[in-house]
């Protein structure tokens, strides 16, 4: 997080709260998951909702279920034909996520993909609306490359964790997550086929949109 706990907390008390599915969700994953810091949170999970809202997004893909908090954000901004694909690695969190999809309003709006991302990305045909990756960092830059030619005209893509607890201004982290994560903002930053902008929000998210 780099916006102080205070801030932080202030937001979270004047946004809109989650619903009791989530608020379960977020204690279960807490409980038994690895890494809860993983978990996407109120704030940001309502952010996702009015992004896949505004934008009118149908067909959502999303990297990184983990636990499904931001899945299930996200369904909550779709219109009734829209469709979200969720890819997950780890079996543990995915069997949690596709739990709670089932109990939500959304279960047949979600699908849980398990296995690496780029290939299930390179299974799904046409492009995408609203993309939100929030996997492995080491693989950010592939991540990106495969689904900037893969946003639909006015689609929309959403990469978390951009800021890496703030190693990214730290040139003595050579961890190859912060490789990856600051040697990507430089690419996005420069690259002519997209507009984009990095919001200092918790961990950082840039926006990216084609040209």
């Amino acid at each position: 997080m780099i916006v102080p706990q205070g801030i932080e907390d202030y937001a979270e008390a004047h946004t809109t709260p989650a619903t009791d599915l989530l608020e379960e969700l977020s204690e279960e994953t807490r409980a038994t998951l690895r890494d809860p810091g993983m978990l996407t949170g109120n704030v940001q999970g309502r952010l996702l909702e009015m992004l896949v809202f505004a934008s009118g997004a149908k067909r959502v893909l999303e990297l990184g279920t983990y636990s499904g908090f931001g899945a299930l954000s996200m369904a909550a901004g779709l219109p009734e034909d829209g469709h979200i694909d969720t890819c997950e690695v780890d079996e543990r969190h995915a069997e949690v996520a596709r739990r709670y999809i089932a109990r939500s309003p959304y279960a047949d709006r979600i699908t849980v993909h398990l296995g690496p991302a780029l290939e299930t990305v390179e299974r799904l045909e046409g492009d995408f609306d609203f993309v939100y990756v929030d996997a492995d960092k080491s693989g950010y830059p592939r991540y990106y490359e495969a689904l900037v030619p893969r946003l639909s005209a006015r689609g929309l893509m959403a990469l978390d964790n951009m800021l890496r607890h703030g190693s990214v201004i730290d040139e003595s982290d050579d961890s190859e997550g912060a490789r990856s994560i600051r040697e990507l903002n430089d690419r996005i930053a420069s690259d002519p086929r997209v507009t984009a902008v990095l919001l200092p929000m918790r961990d950082g998210i840039t926006l990216v949109r084609r040209n």
